[in-house]
């Protein structure tokens, strides 16, 4: 197929999916993972604002709830444009958002996508985040068809760079997948289809 084709069909099976109607929601043994919602706006600034959570990322902390909420608009645009995908992570005992998972950075021509992710501080340490992760990974490889997903945690970062690693991803030193300059100082780990 025609490198034009085949763009415009990535586009088109992840459009289909992302967008399918309703939205993907998925379960593990302990967990869903659900639309974001406006519902979520305040524990979603907890979150956001948390110190060890942000301990590791290089982003601006939201100053009010306003600033949440307009981060959920631009989460529902990146949904809609088929640019990326957000999940509320919650307990099945209970719809509340204690983390989130998401895969955005989409590059069709290479059926490649990013990972990120964030729980909690008092819910880490307790398999949650090895589930979600499982969940999404499977997702990606078999209903989005992806080839390869990518991680960029701080390589300080030992608990997410552990994380990864459990679940197959290894190190791109070669940083065939993300340039050193998109890089930056992160990591870039890389999970294939082949290597799943």
């Amino acid at each position: 197929m025609h490198e034009d084709g085949k763009y415009f069909n990535c586009c088109y099976i992840y459009s289909m999916i992302i967008n399918n109607n309703p939205f993907p929601v998925l379960t593990t043994e302990r967990l869903i993972l659900r639309k974001l919602d406006m519902i979520d706006a305040d524990t979603l600034f907890q979150l956001r604002s948390n110190a060890e959570v942000n301990k590791y990322l290089h982003r601006p902390l939201p100053a009010s709830i306003e600033d949440v909420k307009a981060y959920i608009k631009m989460i529902d645009g990146l949904l809609a444009d088929s640019k990326g995908v957000y999940w509320v992570i919650c307990l099945k005992t209970d719809n509340k958002l204690i983390g989130a998972i998401c895969m955005w950075n989409f590059k069709p021509e290479k059926d490649m996508t990013e990972l990120g992710y964030e729980l909690s501080p008092e819910f880490q340490g307790r398999g949650l985040m090895q589930e979600a992760i499982e969940k999404i990974i499977a997702y990606g490889f078999n209903d989005m068809r992806l080839k390869t997903i990518t991680a960029l945690p701080s390589p300080e970062n030992e608990r997410s760079v552990a994380l990864l690693k459990h679940n197959g991803f290894r190190l791109d030193t070669s940083y065939e997948f993300v340039s050193r300059e998109d890089a930056e100082d992160q990591a870039v780990y890389i999970l294939t289809a082949e290597g799943h």
